[in-house]
């Protein structure tokens, strides 16, 4: 196996224990037996992760995209499995976290087999909801939730300067590289390159944030990130003192601007 494909399975099992910890609520713990078995028949296949929970083994399978068959390669894990655990419980999750719709079957139900597992699509789950964690990978597997009707540069711009707040130096360049992978996955690319750049640009050094505004295109944008500034306030319940650090705005012109919007 190259180096690439073990980073690549290196980074599933990553999301898969995120996954399980926050979106299943299976938290693993250090002492927990993680089974690294490889399953061989003509092919070799080693799940993305699989691990013991009291009497339950737990299999997690990441999917980027759609396989028509993939009812029927989750069928196969759950034979193997039971081949070396029959006296467990076994609890089967397909996460999929690709572009588009998910369309594949849970289900196997012919002749005498009734089989089944449960798919989870990352589209389905409320981004808000791990953004109030604390958790800095509840917070980077965020941006491949459901938006709602929020404006995306903004909740993506939420989640890094989170991850900020959350993470050293260090750290943060890690998560700020899976948020990046995960990104890929609903086209988000740009509004991560665009929110990098607002985590690490001085906005009190550009031309336009010197003594006040001089121009109406300058006022605009000082405007936009006093909108950002409030949705992330009053959506996202973060503090006034943390908005004005992160987006470099003056705390008292943000006041003086939400008075005016009100009195509008």
């Amino acid at each position: 196996m190259g180096k690439k494909d073990v980073i690549s399975k290196e980074i599933l099992k990553n999301i898969a224990r995120d996954i399980s910890k926050h979106i299943l609520h299976i938290d693993i713990k250090e002492d927990m037996e993680i089974i690294n078995q490889e399953f061989t028949r003509v092919e070799s296949r080693e799940s993305d992760l699989l691990f013991k929970n009291g009497d339950e083994i737990v299999h997690i399978e990441i999917q980027n995209n759609n396989h028509k068959q993939m009812h029927l390669r989750m069928c196969r894990y759950y034979t193997d499995i039971l081949f070396l655990y029959e006296e467990y419980k076994v609890s089967q999750y397909m996460v999929y976290m690709g572009k588009e719709k998910c369309y594949m079957t849970s289900q196997i139900k012919r002749d005498k087999i009734d089989y089944g597992y449960d798919i989870i699509d990352m589209r389905d789950i409320a981004c808000e909801e791990l953004l109030k964690s604390n958790d800095p990978s509840a917070v980077a597997i965020s941006i491949l939730c459901d938006f709602k009707d929020e404006d995306k540069q903004i909740v993506v711009n939420t989640i890094l300067r989170k991850l900020r707040e959350l993470n050293d130096d260090k750290a943060f360049e890690n998560y700020l590289e899976m948020v990046t992978l995960y990104s890929t996955n609903r086209g988000l690319e740009k509004e991560v390159e665009k929110g990098v750049e607002m985590l690490t640009v001085d906005i009190e050094k550009t031309p336009f944030y010197k003594i006040g505004v001089k121009t109406g295109v300058e006022q605009g944008k000082v405007e936009e990130r006093f909108e950002n500034a409030i949705v992330m306030i009053e959506k996202f319940k973060l503090s006034i003192d943390d908005i004005v650090k992160e987006l470099n705005i003056k705390k008292e012109e943000l006041l003086e601007y939400m008075k005016q919007r009100k009195l509008k």
